[in-house]
């Protein structure tokens, strides 16, 4: 079993275009401490920390009450999350923002940033999600990525100063139309750049949102396999969705079997030996927030109970033939399509198909 947190936007009003108030739109007068707590009385029994975006969520001036609460119901702080992307003065990017004084001052913040999740015990995830553009002709491309490098590679060095990890996260669209890091490549190609300034990447590693991946058209356990293969797996948001928009909705309600298999993966290349967790990014628009990531929590340990019973022999040994049918023959298998369930379909259609002579 992994240890788990979810980010604390999940319990907020649940805002959208349509509906401006929100779905929640009493979530949007509780304080920080507030939320914080009603998250813990729901959930401590089954949930282990709670993420928060700085400055937004967590700063300097709530950081020590909402910790206080968490360590009384028993859970922690894992992750501290940039969150620049919602402030208005940041609409053309932190990183990249072309005015010198407004990158300076996104910069520096999110160093402090860093600095309080050093002081709480817990890693940095840097989601660019303004970093980008919406219109062709709007930027210059090459020095733009100039600019976001350097911006990463100097919140890393920052991070390796405090003894933190960053975590990068990929996304293609949403809030900026073309988000400059919006696949896996990109997230590396950013790595091997941030490298090549000289910065220490050793704890540069990748955030996996799930549903990003899913809307990139990106296999779960493929990349979860390759990332471990360099190194480079450092934590998961996990969510699910129809895979076309970030929908956030409750793991294993529509990509069950890629969910299984990176289950499986994750199994596999030992994650979660060195304190890695799965981190559950929800925004449950109509649903009961905390009832949704109850559900959510439940589907993600049932998947991996069920990704346990996987024959790995079995497994293994269709990989190496690269042989499809044997390979769901024994996913399938600890779903239960064992073959006593064969017999009983063979058995059912023998009785259907006395059935029909007799009548005739």
């Amino acid at each position: 079993m992994l240890k788990n947190s979810v980010g604390i936007w999940a319990f907020g009003p649940a805002v959208t275009r349509f509906v401006p108030p929100g779905y929640h739109p009493e979530a949007a007068r509780e304080s920080m401490q507030e939320k914080t707590k009603r998250v813990c009385e729901g959930l401590s029994d089954i949930l282990d920390g709670l993420e928060y975006h700085y400055p937004g969520e967590i700063n300097e001036d709530n950081a020590e009450e909402v910790t206080g609460i968490l360590e009384d119901h028993g859970m922690d702080l894992p992750a501290v999350a940039a969150g620049l992307h919602t402030d208005p003065t940041y609409s053309l990017g932190a990183f990249i923002n072309p005015d010198p004084s407004l990158r300076r001052k996104g910069i520096d913040t999110l160093k402090r940033g860093i600095d309080l999740a050093s002081e709480v015990g817990a890693n940095f995830i840097i989601w660019p999600g303004a970093e980008g553009y919406n219109y062709p002709f709007q930027r210059p491309y090459a020095e733009t990525w100039r600019a976001f490098i350097e911006a990463v590679a100097e919140l890393t060095d920052h991070a390796n100063e405090r003894g933190i990890k960053v975590f990068l996260e990929h996304k293609n669209s949403e809030p900026a139309m073309k988000i400059l890091m919006q696949n896996i490549g990109m997230t590396l190609f950013t790595i091997q750049k941030v490298k090549a300034l000289g910065v220490d990447t050793q704890n540069l590693l990748v955030n996996m949102d799930w549903q990003h991946l899913i809307m990139n058209g990106e296999n779960l356990a493929e990349y979860a396999a390759l990332l471990a293969s360099e190194n480079k797996l450092g934590h998961q948001h996990g969510n699910d969705g129809w895979g076309s928009f970030d929908d956030d909705n409750v793991v294993g309600t529509n990509f069950f079997m890629q969910t299984l298999e990176l289950a499986q993966t994750l199994q596999d290349v030992g994650y979660g030996e060195n304190g890695e967790r799965v981190g559950f990014d929800l925004y449950p628009y109509t649903e009961d927030q905390v009832a949704a990531v109850r559900r959510a929590i439940l589907h993600w340990e049932f998947i991996w109970e069920l990704a346990k019973k996987i024959d790995r022999a079995a497994l293994k040994e269709a990989k190496l033939n690269a042989d499809a049918l044997s390979a769901q023959k024994a996913v399938y298998a600890s779903l239960g399509l064992d073959r006593s369930f064969e017999e009983e379909v063979a058995r059912r259609h023998r009785e259907l198909r006395s059935g029909e002579q007799k009548t005739t």
